[in-house]
């Protein structure tokens, strides 16, 4: 295959790209299966380009304002290698403090004038609901990378792409979600998804005071997938095809001492993976805080490293179909 130009479309079914080129990515409710199905496939195709070539000039010329109002490690860095890999540039502002913002200036304000110098915008902010206030003000493609405890959609396509390429299906999948699913906008998303797939059932493992909130539990039920919570993983860990850790994140915490009752609640090390199959993933966004032993870093089954590595060709893939190039 040839390398790609700033003048050449990848080969993935024009007419799909083209259905995605100028919009905004902002909920994982954007997305029906027939998207999931082409998206993965050009992410695939991203994997296989970046591990022959390494980088190629398929969005030469382009601008990405990376705009992150709260702190990211993975997020963040995975945009700007997306962009850079495809041969763009990255207006980085991870920073907020430093900026206008400080001064008073509205998100919309910042927006309008991120998008003078960029042709599009990835946006990670505090509040649920800021990334559709975001494109609502944009003329150019807003990228949701998280908005409160709302939604991460680009996480949650990572996610389901990870599984994919691991287990090699999304149908006929036991899940198991650990930790905290109240305030884990990531397991919200990837409930959303996963709905989309056939013969699929979701487990709730969290203590009490962090379940599943009921809204999300409903979008799933009118799925017809099956749910159910539990308080300890011993009952679903044998089934369990794919375990999603999730860590207790402090910051969401109104009280800090329901924070010190939880934060130890689940960690999961070599011991507990006895009960597990052999032919499993446990997965994490990232970062854990002691809810994976380091201890089980070096098992097949942790792919939780690996999964980082598959956000950078999602968000590959979503760059380039949101500026036309997929």
């Amino acid at each position: 295959m040839p390398t790609p130009s700033s003048s050449q479309h990848l080969p993935f079914g024009e007419n799909k790209g083209a259905d995605w080129y100028g919009k905004d990515i902002i909920s994982v409710k954007q997305f029906k299966r027939d998207d999931l199905e082409y998206i993965f496939g050009v992410a695939h195709e991203m994997r296989g380009m970046v591990e022959r070539i390494g980088t190629f000039d398929l969005l030469k010329g382009k601008i990405l304002a990376n705009l992150f109002y709260e702190p990211s490690t993975r997020t963040s860095s995975s945009f700007t290698a997306a962009m850079e890999r495809l041969g763009g540039s990255v207006i980085p502002i991870n920073e907020v403090k430093y900026s206008s913002v400080t001064k008073g200036e509205s998100l919309p304000d910042t927006v309008r004038t991120l998008e003078s110098y960029a042709d599009v915008i990835v946006l990670r902010h505090p509040e649920t609901g800021s990334a559709a206030i975001a494109a609502k003000a944009a003329r150019k493609p807003v990228i949701n990378a998280g908005d409160g405890t709302g939604e991460h959609p680009t996480q949650a396509l990572l996610d389901t792409f990870t599984i994919m390429e691991e287990i090699g299906r999304l149908d006929t999948l036991n899940v198991t979600m650990l930790g905290d699913l109240k305030y884990g906008r990531t397991v919200h998303s990837l409930a959303r998804l996963l709905s989309q797939f056939n013969n699929i059932k979701l487990n709730y493992v969290s203590p009490d005071i962090l379940r599943m909130p009921k809204e999300v539990m409903d979008e799933v039920a009118e799925k017809k997938v099956p749910q159910a919570e539990f308080s300890s993983l011993e009952k679903v860990l044998p089934n369990t095809d794919v375990l999603y850790v999730t860590r207790v994140q402090k910051e969401r915490f109104e009280d800090p001492a329901d924070y010190e009752k939880v934060k130890g609640a689940y960690v999961i090390d070599p011991a507990i993976m006895k009960a597990a199959k052999k032919e499993m993933i446990v997965m994490h966004p990232l970062p854990r805080v002691g809810e994976i032993s380091v201890d089980f870093d070096d098992d097949p089954r942790a792919a939780y490293f690996r999964q980082m590595e598959y956000g950078l060709y999602v968000r590959m893939a979503l760059l380039a179909m949101v500026l036309g190039k997929a």
